[in-house]
């Protein structure tokens, strides 16, 4: 029998609908700005993409702020525990409609391979565009930092190489959200805050 619990507080779905709002945004800019196609123009599409990025640094602060002082960053703590499952379930037993594998609850929100992936994305790809985009806007400064050396094409290729991560992670992210018991069950849920669970 379904039940619905009260999954995603108001704030996480803030911040989730706001990052990914932003993400877009600056992908769009980004592609913008490479020429592969013309919205803004140059000027505007990096005018754009500079305040688009503050805006989501600013968001990635806040948002560890918060998750450290309500604990949340519990969430993301990583655990080998049925991620075999998962990756089984998310290769064919999705595809057998087979029961899923991992039991969601508030202080459970994430299955193994989401917490991995999370972490990933918070510890790896996401300091990569910080740091590299942050050096790409204030390349005129580097030689005053000691940073005289640094080559800006090995800059501008991580800034790229993060960037496509990301993008990578959101197609993933955004297919499997449509793995529910239908497919809109967790994208409802994260306008609303309330899962319906087994």
């Amino acid at each position: 029998m379904a039940e619905c619990i009260y999954v995603f507080k108001r704030f996480e779905r803030f911040w989730h609908w706001s990052q990914a709002g932003l993400i877009m945004f600056l992908m769009l800019t980004a592609f913008d700005i490479h020429g592969t196609y013309t919205i803004f123009g140059f000027e505007k599409a990096v005018a754009y993409h500079t305040i688009a990025a503050w805006s989501l640094i600013g968001l990635w602060v806040f948002a560890i702020f918060w998750h450290f002082t309500t604990g949340e960053w519990k969430q993301y703590i990583p655990t080998t525990e049925k991620v075999v499952a998962m990756m089984n379930y998310y290769l064919f037993g999705i595809f057998k409609n087979a029961p899923h594998p991992f039991k969601l609850t508030q202080l459970r929100k994430h299955n193994p391979l989401q917490r991995l992936a999370y972490l990933a994305i918070m510890v790896c790809v996401g300091p990569l565009i910080w740091v590299t985009g942050v050096l790409y806007l204030f390349y005129d400064n580097w030689a005053a930092w000691g940073l005289g050396k640094l080559s800006l094409e090995w800059v501008a290729n991580g800034h790229i190489a993060g960037a496509f991560m990301m993008l990578a992670f959101l197609i993933a992210h955004v297919y499997l959200t449509t793995a529910g018991h239908t497919p809109m069950a967790h994208i409802k849920a994260m306008i609303t805050g309330w899962e319906e669970v087994d």
